[in-house]
């Protein structure tokens, strides 16, 4: 299998990334770790124009202290996220997700950026990002501009950057002191994509009771999912079975139109998806519990 024919071009800054996609049109596109990309132009599905490697801006390698959580390169490599302690102490999410991309090779090359911008629902980092209530900066070469994770998701490999922008960074806030999360996936086999994934925040108030829930699902939409009417039955309540039931259906009669392939059927991943949910917040509410 070979690609179509393009143009290559290696940018040295962020500057120059975005002026050489401008002047190669709607058609070109950056390449980060090329997990997802390549494979695509090898079986012609994607027929870029040109390529921008953004791999030599160094500048865009990093995880850093923000607003109590951390701030997040774009071309952060999976396993340096794995490996680091500023996010493994401010978001451990970031980290017990990260674990669950591929296998060690394929995250020694994917990065944090890529996944996202890539889009794809089956993703775990998409997912985590709405769960988590991150920030994402986009730059182009006329500007920079934030778009909040739940705007960004547009459809499957679909977001709302426009030609020209690459995304920059992720910003991910930090989570109040009584709170707990937790990831979850189901998948054939390790280092595949999940069946269904589950991003779970708890936060809990000073009498015990649940001041807010936050979920995200991987594979179960044509995007990642932000199941807010089961959040809202979960506000006030005791961190107990009956909630996360109650949450659990909620998520299940929340999915119209998961998919239906050979290794699972829409209403297999619904079934999934509820029990996972109900594991996922017993689990960030036992954390958020140690929290206390």
């Amino acid at each position: 299998m070979k690609p179509s024919r393009f143009s290559y071009f290696l940018a040295r800054s962020v500057d120059e990334a975005v002026q050489l996609l401008a002047e190669q049109g709607e058609e070109s596109r950056v390449l980060a770790g090329g997990q997802s990309l390549m494979p695509l132009m090898n079986m012609r599905l994607a027929r870029p124009s040109a390529l921008v490697d953004l791999n030599e801006i160094g500048t865009l390698a990093y995880v850093r202290p923000w607003d109590g959580g951390v701030a997040l390169g774009a071309m952060t490599r999976d396993a340096d996220l794995e490996q680091a302690s500023l996010a493994a102490e401010r978001l451990p999410l970031l980290v017990e997700a990260s674990r669950q991309v591929g296998h060690p090779a394929i995250r020694n090359r994917s990065t944090v950026g890529g996944s996202i911008a890539h889009a794809d629902p089956a993703a775990e980092l998409p997912a985590v990002m709405l769960a988590l209530d991150a920030e994402l900066e986009a730059r182009s070469a006329s500007g920079s501009r934030t778009i909040a994770a739940r705007d960004f998701f547009q459809g499957p490999f679909e977001t709302s950057l426009v030609p020209g922008e690459i995304l920059t960074e992720i910003r991910v806030p930090g989570l109040s002191p009584r709170s707990g999360s937790a990831f979850m996936e189901f998948a054939r086999r390790e280092g595949d994509y999940a069946l269904v994934g589950v991003a779970a925040v708890v936060a809990l108030d000073e009498d015990g009771t649940i001041a807010s829930a936050r979920l995200g699902l991987c594979s179960v939409g044509q995007t990642p999912v932000r199941p807010t009417a089961a959040e809202s039955l979960l506000k006030g309540k005791r961190p107990a079975k009956d909630a996360w039931q109650a949450a659990s259906e909620a998520v299940v009669a929340s999915l119209n139109e998961p998919p239906s392939d050979i290794h699972g059927s829409a209403d297999y991943r619904r079934h999934l998806a509820g029990v996972m949910t109900r594991r996922a917040l017993a689990l960030a509410a036992e954390r958020a519990e140690r929290n206390r």
